[in-house]
C-alpha cells in the first residue's frame, strides 16, 4: 500500500457545514446506499472538490472511507489535494500491471484511503466497463463503510454512467449560474437512461457575498438572535469566502 499526505485546506464555516449537511442526506437516504459516484455536466463544476471534501467528511465522523479517482481522463485529484509521489493507480490496476492493494493509498487522516487515477489511457471506457472495475467495486463495498468515486462530465463523455450503473446512488454537482436548465435535465435524462439511481444535486460555487443579509435573517428568525448575530459577525470575519456547496 502508499502513502499519501493530505493537503491542509481551510474551508469556512458555511462550506464545512455544508459538507455535514449534504453527508447527512446522503445517510438519510438509505443504509444501503454506500457506494457513491459523483458527476457533473461540463468541466470546471467543482466535483473533484465535492467528491475529495464528502469524502473526507464520511472519514471524520468514524467511517472507513475510499475514494476512487476514475476521472482518468484529465484528473485534479493529485496536484490538488495530496501530496506525495505514487507509483500506481487506478489505470495500472485495471490494465493489470499491479494488484488493486498496490494501487490503493493510505493517508495520514484516519479511515481515509484513497485511489488516483494514474497514468492516462486512451480507452477508459472500455477499463471502467471490464471486469476488474467490478472487482475493485466489490473489494471496496466489502472493506469500507463508504465508496466515493469521483467520475468525468457526463456532458463531455460517457464513462460517468457506466460508473454509476453500478453504484447506489449519483449526486450531480452543478455550478451556480454557469449551467442551463435543459443542459442539466439532458444529464439527469442520461444517467436515467443508464439505469443510474440520482440521489440528488449539488449546488457548487454559490455567490454568498450577496445573500449575507438574507442566510442572516434565515437563521435569526428561525434559530433564534443567536445566531443571527453569529452569522454577521462571522460574515464580517469571512470576507473573500464566497462560494459554497
Amino acid at each position: 500500500m502508499q502513502n499519501l499526505t493530505i493537503k491542509t485546506t481551510a474551508l469556512n464555516f458555511r462550506t464545512r457545514e455544508s459538507y455535514k449537511t449534504l453527508r447527512s442526506n446522503v445517510e438519510f437516504s438509505g443504509d444501503h446506499v454506500r457506494t457513491i459516484s459523483i458527476t457533473s455536466c461540463t468541466p470546471n463544476e467543482g466535483k473533484s472538490s465535492v467528491s475529495f471534501q464528502l469524502a473526507r467528511s464520511f472519514a471524520e465522523s468514524g467511517n472507513k472511507v475510499i475514494l476512487i479517482d476514475a476521472d482518468m481522463r484529465k484528473s485534479v485529484m493529485q496536484t490538488h489535494f495530496t501530496d506525495g509521489k505514487i507509483q500506481y493507480g487506478l489505470t495500472n490496476y485495471l490494465v493489470g500491471k499491479c494488484s488493486l492493494e498496490d494501487a490503493i493509498a493510505a493517508t495520514n487522516e484516519d479511515g481515509f484511503q484513497i485511489i488516483l487515477s494514474g497514468p492516462s489511457t486512451p480507452s477508459p471506457s472500455e477499463l471502467l466497463n471490464s471486469e476488474r472495475f467490478e472487482q475493485l467495486l466489490k473489494y471496496c463495498r466489502e472493506t469500507y463503510d463508504y465508496i466515493i468515486i469521483d467520475t468525468p462530465p457526463l456532458g463531455s463523455v460517457i464513462d460517468s454512467a457506466i460508473i454509476g450503473r453500478q453504484c447506489d446512488g449519483v449526486l450531480i454537482v452543478i455550478s451556480s449560474g454557469t449551467i442551463s436548465r435543459r443542459f442539466a435535465q439532458d444529464v439527469i435524462g442520461q444517467l436515467k437512461m443508464a439505469g443510474c439511481r440520482i440521489l440528488g444535486c449539488v449546488l457548487n460555487k454559490v455567490e454568498m457575498s450577496s445573500h449575507g443579509g438574507y442566510y442572516g435573517k434565515y437563521y435569526g428568525r428561525y434559530y433564534g438572535k443567536y445566531y443571527g448575530k453569529y452569522y454577521a459577525n462571522y460574515d464580517s470575519e469571512s470576507k473573500g469566502d464566497e462560494s459554497a456547496v
